[in-house]
């Protein structure tokens, strides 16, 4: 069966590879250009074609008639999208003899849009999972193929939770890739009433508010860590302090107001709108500081609350 897929990042190795190991004909694979300004902490889908002697493109316009032309030419029977980054136009979607699918980071219709990963750990979901849908002019819309669950375990980061989808969508593929492969594709429609979506996020959504229960600034500061901007606060004297790693304690005699420091103890903590957070790694003035170099740094003085 011929194929033509857009790919991006980890997620789109695990669906090539996928493809390949099931013995899908990949005319091409168009992917992006790695943007310079951002962390480049996953795989080359360039790299991984240019391996595969399968030809690759790069181009920021695959909707543009040159492309729609030339993917045309192929006579793709199905066209996959795996975290390929540009929405797919009207006349590609209707290239492909059996439809187009994209894979989707969340349980649809839950976490339809952008960032699904991230979201899930800022609203404290206990479980995600993967989708394999049809595309349709709607962004993550179309009926279902397949869906396989993941787990959200309290001490997941954006980083571990995504590890443990591109393995779920691995083994999702190998569910659904052989079923694809006779044209007969399940399919399921979606009631997006009953699902959300979210749009994409900035590094200064990353704002901590001290007010909110410690849970929900530990799910924040979890869902944006390494690898991603980090979650932050404001010095008195108008420093950004990145909280790069913090565990929610309770603490509900601490004094003063949300936001204010005790270092007396062991440990840094930071009162909150309900308990406290335990700082366990930040960054300041360019300087990673873990455990003991946080007390050290508080017990200064300079750093009494946090905004």
């Amino acid at each position: 069966m011929k194929t033509v897929a857009l790919a991006y990042h980890n997620m789109g190795i695990t669906g090539l590879t996928a493809l390949a190991r099931h013995g899908f004909e990949i005319a091409a694979v168009f992917t992006h250009e790695d943007d310079p300004g951002e962390n480049c902490w996953f795989g080359s889908v360039k790299d991984w074609a240019r391996q595969q002697g399968i030809p690759c493109y790069t181009t920021d316009h695959i909707n543009h008639e040159e492309w729609v032309d030339r993917i045309a030419s192929w006579k793709p029977d199905v066209l996959f999208s795996f975290y390929y980054r540009k929405m797919i136009g009207k006349k590609l979607l209707e290239i492909p003899r059996l439809g187009a699918l994209n894979l989707h980071g969340s349980l649809l219709p839950a976490y339809r849009g952008r960032c699904p990963v991230n979201w899930v750990l800022v609203k404290g979901e206990e479980k995600t999972g993967v989708t394999l849908h049809f595309m349709v002019e709607k962004p993550d819309a179309g009926d279902i193929v397949g869906q396989k669950e993941v787990i959200i375990e309290f001490h997941d980061t954006a980083r571990t939770l995504y590890d443990k989808l591109c393995e779920a969508a691995d083994g999702l593929l190998d569910d659904l890739l052989p079923v694809i492969k006779t044209g007969q594709i399940p399919h399921k429609k979606q009631n997006l009433s009953d699902g959300s979506y979210y749009g994409g996020r900035r590094p200064e959504d990353g704002r901590i508010d001290w007010t909110r229960p410690a849970r929900v600034i530990y799910n924040l500061i979890r869902a944006v860590t390494d690898p991603y901007p980090g979650a932050f606060a404001i010095t008195e004297n108008g420093n950004r302090m990145i909280i790069w790693r913090a565990l929610p304690v309770e603490k509900r005699d601490m004094n003063g107001q949300a936001g204010d420091t005790d270092s007396s103890g062991e440990d840094v903590l930071v009162k909150t709108g309900e308990n406290a957070i335990k700082l366990q790694e930040i960054e300041i003035q360019g300087r990673r500081l873990r455990g003991p170099e946080i007390g050290d740094f508080f017990k200064t003085g300079k750093v009494t609350k946090l905004t």
